[in-house]
């Protein structure tokens, strides 16, 4: 299979002198900021961290790794596309995030979800192909109120099917009658502006364009929707073995990926079996948070079975202390005393902050009033959590605190 189609090598040329970065994420590509982390200094409460960031306006900033890029920045840009990862290496993003499913023929794409064609891709306006979908698009009945239905799966279709969507920003119209209806639907505080272009990728090409940008690589393996084995003879440990393979194919440094899952399993896996890329393998965290699993026995289990890098949705370390103050919780405390490294997921992903910011936030909501306060929270975990690196739908803002106090040069 070719790693990269025409279009996709013609980009990376030229994507190569445009970056000029050298390997490993802090290069001499030159960053553009754009203006909203300007305006969101701007919109900060009065006070040090404010004057601190202010200070900074003139400051030329450089990629660090401390800023990553979630799905490319997909704030703006269709997620996970070739558009969207160049935007995140242009804001200096200094590791890039190819979340990883595969299709009908085991091929692995870059897709959040196996099953999010529906809402990602123009794939339920294709009639052949929306055909093969799990749930072929149902138009909604705006008499009865009743819903429009599809469920599209990287799983239904070939890796050739695939390359021939078009990536959207992730959102659906419930109440569509009409395919080019479904499209739509996306929240206010995103933007439609760069939509008309979205290049889908499969990892291997992904692999090469982030060499290409000079960036880092933290690939996800998304858990399957699917049975696994996959039509009796494709386990999930041939799945997690194929991503890291395709790393070893590249000549990929193991020291410039940090693979992802939310399933132990796969991290104890890549630890086992595959230990030079398992040492630095992510176990992402996103349950409900108890007594026992944010213990400091449940750490130093966790360290004791290889795993070296614990990444939580951040509102699990973050709480608020007497003075209605960010703080680290009793999880990130624990963890870090366990001697876990601490990734953070992810800022800029809740919209406009003035109402609480979300399910992101939840432990926090009380201190949260404006935009700006993204850059409090951005703090309190870079300064007091120690997290080694920040998730960003949007990755200027935190590539412009990184540069602005210090993080700029601190990798994984």
């Amino acid at each position: 299979m070719k790693l990269r189609t025409l279009l996709v090598m013609a980009l990376l040329m030229s994507l190569v002198s445009v970056a000029n970065a050298s390997p490993g994420g802090q290069g001499k590509g030159e960053v553009h900021l754009g203006p909203r982390p300007f305006w969101l200094v701007q919109d900060m409460d009065e006070g040090p961290l404010k004057d601190a960031l202010q200070s900074c306006h003139a400051r030329k900033p450089r990629p660090t790794d401390f800023s990553i890029g979630h799905r490319g920045a997909p704030l703006q840009f269709p997620e996970h596309t070739l558009e969207s990862y160049v935007a995140a290496a242009q804001m200096g993003a200094g590791i890039l995030e190819c979340d990883v499913a595969f299709t009908r023929d085991r091929e692995l794409v870059c897709r959040h979800a196996q099953n999010d064609l529906h809402t990602t891709t123009n794939i339920v306006t294709i009639p052949e192909l929306n055909a093969k979908c799990t749930q072929p698009f149902v138009p909604a009945d705006p008499q009865s109120g009743t819903e429009a239905q599809a469920e599209c799966r990287t799983s239904d279709i070939t890796l050739e099917e695939f390359k021939s969507l078009e990536g959207k920003m992730d959102a659906f119209n419930p109440m569509a009658t009409t395919p080019e209806e479904y499209l739509g639907g996306t929240a206010d505080w995103r933007t439609d502006l760069y939509s008309s272009r979205g290049t889908l990728l499969t990892h291997q090409e992904s692999i090469e364009l982030f060499k290409a940008l000079g960036v880092k690589f933290t690939p996800e393996l998304k858990t399957p929707v699917v049975e696994m084995p996959f039509e009796g003879d494709y386990s999930q440990q041939d799945y997690a073995r194929q991503m890291i393979q395709d790393y070893i194919d590249a000549g990929v440094n193991p020291r410039d990926v940090w693979p992802q899952s939310f399933l132990l399993d796969d991290v104890l896996f890549w630890i086992s079996d595959m230990p030079r890329f398992g040492k630095q393998a992510v176990f992402l965290d996103q349950q409900p948070m108890t007594a026992e699993n944010s213990s400091l026995a449940w750490m130093e289990s966790l360290s004791a079975q290889g795993v070296n890098v614990l990444a939580p949705a951040l509102w699990k370390m973050l709480t608020l202390d007497g003075h209605q103050q960010i703080v680290p919780s009793e999880y990130a405390e624990n963890a870090r005393a366990a001697g876990l490294d601490l990734i953070a997921w992810t800022v800029e992903r809740s919209g406009p902050l003035a109402d609480g910011g979300g399910w992101y936030h939840q432990t926090i909501t009380d201190a949260i009033n404006n935009d700006g306060d993204v850059f409090k929270v951005i703090d309190v975990l870079a300064r007091e959590v120690g997290v080694i690196g920040i998730f960003s739908d949007w990755p200027a803002t935190t590539t412009y605190y990184a540069n602005c106090m210090g993080f700029a040069g601190r990798g994984h």
